[in-house]
C-alpha cells in the first residue's frame, strides 16, 4: 500500500481525522454496507416521519453525515446491489432488472478488492445478484433450470455467507405464514410448516436450517455479529455486507412491533413494524462495535435499494417525491443515505448528489489506493469517490448519475435532471429547487436538454460497449 500523509481536515462544517503519522501505513478501516429493501426516502424518524419509530437510525444520522440527495443505482433491487459492489452501472454487465443476469466473474467487487488487502469478508442477507444453487429448486431462479444464473457470494469475494437469492417474509423467513404476498399476522407454526421457498445458504453451498424463527433482520444480524467478533478478536480488518429483507413484501412483524402502531391499518402496522425491528438490529450492530472498541475504526454506510413499493392500496412510504419503486422519478430512486465513522466524520448533512455507485471508488480511496491499483484494466467506473466530501472538502461531481429501467431513463447532474419515459419526450427538472419534479423546464431550457441528452447518449454508447464485453481487456 502507498504511504499516506495524514492530516486534520476541517472545511465546510465536516471534518475527518486520519490519525496516523507521515510515512506510516494508511489506516485500514473496517467497512460495513447496510441496505434496507424498498424503504422509502421518508420512512425513518430522522427523515421527518411523524409516526415511524427508528431511534437507532436517528442516532446514526445525528452522529454521522446524512446524504440528503442519495440515489440508488436503479429503481429496483438487483441492479442497485450490483452497483454498490462494483461502482459500475448494471447495464454494463447485464443486471438490468430484478431477477435478471448475474454478477459476472470478470467484474471486480469490493469484496474481492478488500480480500486482496487482507480483509475478512462476509455477506449476510439478500444477495439477488445470481442464484445460490444449481441442484435444487430455490427462490426465483435457483436450480438446474437456472444454472446459467449461478453466481453466489462466495464466488464474488466473500469468505463467509448467510444469504438468500431473493426475498423472504420479514418474520419467520423460512415459513409461508399466509396466502397473501402482502402481509399476514405471525402464528406459532411448527418447524415443518410449509417452506416459503427461498432458502438461506452458507459459503459452502449448504442450506442453513437453524435459527430461522422470528424477525428476519435479527436472524441476519445473528450471523453478522459473530463474524465481526471473530475478525475483531483476530485483529483482522473486515468487510461486512448486511442487506436486510425489510420492508420488502411480504411485510410481517411480531406482535411487539405491530402493537407500537395501534392507530394504523394492519398492512401499515406490519410495514412500520418490520422497519422498527430492522432499526433495532442497526442499533445492536453499532452497540457491538462500541463494545468491541472498534467503532472509531469502522465506517458504516446505510441506504435503501430503491423507493417504496406503494401499490395495491399499500402505504406508499412517506416519500415527499413523485413516483415510487420502478420509477426513475425521485420517489423511485432517492432513498435514505447515511455514512457514520465516529471520530472521523463530523455530524452534518449534505445535498451533494451521491449514489450507491460511489461506494466502490470511495472505499478504494479510503484505503489509500487508486482504481488503477485494484482494476485489471481501464474499464469505466460510473461512481465517484466521495472521500473528499467526507473529509469536509469541496467536491465537484464530474460524472452524472445515469438511471435506466424498462425503457425509462434519467440522468442526474449536480442541479438538473433529464428524464424520459419510454413513450414520452425529454423532461428537465431543477432538482434542488423542484425536488417534487412538478415544473418541467425542457421547453424553457432547450440548450440544457441538448447538452444532457448528448452526455446521456455518449454514456449509453459506452455502456453498450461494456455490455458487449469490451471492458474485459485481460479476459
Amino acid at each position: 500500500m502507498r504511504t499516506l500523509i495524514c492530516l486534520l481536515l476541517g472545511i465546510c462544517g465536516c471534518s475527518i481525522l486520519l490519525s496516523v503519522a507521515a510515512h506510516a501505513e494508511p489506516p485500514r478501516p473496517n467497512v460495513i454496507l447496510l441496505m434496507a429493501d424498498d424503504q422509502g426516502y421518508g420512512d425513518a424518524g430522522f427523515q421527518g416521519h411523524p409516526t415511524l419509530k427508528t431511534p437507532h437510525l436517528d442516532a446514526m444520522a445525528a452522529e454521522g453525515l446524512v446524504l440528503s440527495r442519495f440515489y440508488s443505482g436503479s429503481p429496483v433491487c438487483s441492479p442497485t446491489r450490483g452497483s454498490a459492489l462494483t461502482g459500475r452501472h448494471p447495464h454494463r454487465y447485464g443486471i438490468v432488472h430484478a431477477n435478471s443476469g448475474r454478477m459476472k466473474p470478470q467484474e471486480v467487487t469490493l469484496a474481492e478488492v478488500l480480500k486482496s488487502q487482507g480483509y475478512r469478508t462476509g455477506m449476510f442477507g439478500k444477495w439477488h445478484l445470481g442464484t445460490m444453487t444449481k441442484t435444487v429448486k430455490d427462490a426465483n431462479r435457483g436450480g438446474p433450470g437456472g444454472a446459467k444464473h449461478y453466481s453466489p457470494p462466495q464466488d464474488n469475494g466473500f469468505d463467509v455467507c448467510f444469504a438468500t437469492e431473493s426475498k423472504v417474509p420479514t418474520w419467520d423467513p423460512a415459513i409461508r405464514g399466509g396466502k397473501s404476498e402482502q402481509w399476514w399476522d405471525p402464528i406459532n407454526q411448527p418447524d415443518d410448516a410449509p417452506h416459503y421457498g427461498t432458502r438461506f445458504w452458507n459459503e459452502r453451498g449448504e442450506v442453513v436450517e437453524r435459527n430461522l424463527r422470528g424477525d428476519a433482520s435479527r436472524v441476519i444480524m445473528d450471523r453478522a455479529v459473530p463474524f465481526i467478533r471473530s475478525a475483531s478478536a483476530d485483529e483482522q480488518p473486515f468487510f461486512a455486507v448486511v442487506w436486510f429483507h425489510a420492508p420488502h413484501l411480504p411485510v410481517v412483524a411480531g406482535k411487539a412491533y405491530t402493537d407500537m402502531y395501534p392507530d394504523e391499518n394492519k398492512y401499515t402496522q406490519h410495514y412500520y413494524g418490520c422497519i422498527t425491528a430492522m432499526d433495532e438490529q442497526v442499533g445492536r450492530l453499532r452497540a457491538e462495535l462500541r463494545e468491541l472498541g472498534i467503532a472509531e475504526n469502522t465506517i458504516v454506510f446505510y441506504c435503501s435499494d430503491n423507493g417504496p413499493e406503494g401499490k395495491h392500496g399499500q402505504a406508499p412510504g412517506s416519500t415527499p417525491f413523485r413516483g415510487r419503486k420502478r420509477d426513475v422519478y425521485e420517489g423511485g430512486v432517492r432513498v435514505p443515505g447515511i455514512v457514520a465513522w465516529p471520530g472521523r466524520i463530523e455530524a452534518g448533512e449534505t445535498d451533494f448528489p451521491t449514489s450507491t455507485l460511489d461506494y466502490f471508488p470511495t472505499v478504494v480511496e479510503l484505503l489509500g489506493l487508486t482504481l488503477s491499483d485494484v482494476l485489471p484494466d481501464e474499464r469505466p467506473i460510473d461512481g465517484v469517490s466521495i472521500a473528499p466530501l467526507l473529509a469536509g472538502r469541496q467536491l465537484v461531481r464530474d460524472k452524472p448519475i445515469p438511471l435506466l429501467l424498462s425503457g425509462n431513463e434519467a440522468l442526474i447532474g449536480p442541479r438538473y435532471k433529464l428524464v424520459r419515459y419510454s413513450q414520452g419526450q425529454d423532461e428537465l427538472y431543477d432538482i434542488p429547487n423542484d425536488p417534487r419534479e412538478a415544473n418541467d423546464l425542457a421547453k424553457q431550457m432547450p440548450e440544457v436538454v441538448r447538452a444532457m441528452r448528448a452526455e446521456f447518449d455518449q454514456w449509453r454508447a459506452s455502456a453498450k460497449a461494456s455490455a458487449a464485453g469490451d471492458d474485459y481487456a485481460n479476459d
